[in-house]
């Protein structure tokens, strides 16, 4: 019995590692699908993740595979990935540079509002000056606005419930100063 089991570890030791569903590659093209191949997602509520902080998108897709990060297309796409893909992908898309989607510098009096905002939540605190995010916290400068605004306003119902942090922040931000900071962020 001893000697089958000490066969049976040596064998698993030696085993060369299973093989991913799939490649690199393929799962840069998958989500490449929404995401968009040259970085601009095909839907303007799909976030940036070309030049997206490596830490970020790593803990999202884990947050989506576990289940703490809700969302009917990423959690069955999350799903699939092991932990060394997440880690391949996070890192690959983190190197891209960041696309320019083109939408507009916020009005004065709405980046006044969105800087005194600031003043009271700390966005800069965490995401950095100019909002270019670091580590684990996301960039905002340029992210999608129709994305940033529903993120925020999702943290604020408790739709999204990954960072409790960034919930107790929303809930004590008007939805006035929400809508500012994002249309803000968005044309930087």
């Amino acid at each position: 019995m001893k000697r089958l089991i000490s066969t049976l570890a040596i064998c698993v030791l030696l085993a060369p590692p299973l093989a991913h569903a799939a490649s690199l590659q393929d799962n840069i093209a998958m989500c490449g699908a929404c995401h968009g191949e040259n970085g601009v997602p095909q839907e303007k509520a799909t976030p940036v993740i070309w030049g997206q902080t490596e830490g970020y998108l790593y803990l999202q897709l884990r947050d989506y595979k576990r289940g703490d990060r809700k969302n009917d297309q990423m959690q069955p796409v999350a799903e699939q990935l092991e932990r060394d893909d997440m880690f391949a992908l996070a890192k690959y898309f983190s190197q891209k540079a960041w696309p320019q989607l083109g939408q507009p510098t916020a009005p004065k009096d709405v980046a006044t509002q969105a800087v005194r905002a600031n003043g009271s939540v700390g966005c800069t605190g965490c995401h950095q000056e100019g909002y270019r995010g670091e580590g684990t916290q996301p960039r905002l400068a340029g992210q999608s606005h129709a994305y940033m605004l529903q993120t925020m306003l999702d943290f604020r119902t408790n739709k999204r419930g990954n960072n409790p942090g960034m919930s107790d922040l929303m809930k004590a931000t008007s939805e006035d100063d929400i809508k500012a900071m994002a249309e803000y962020a968005a044309g930087l």
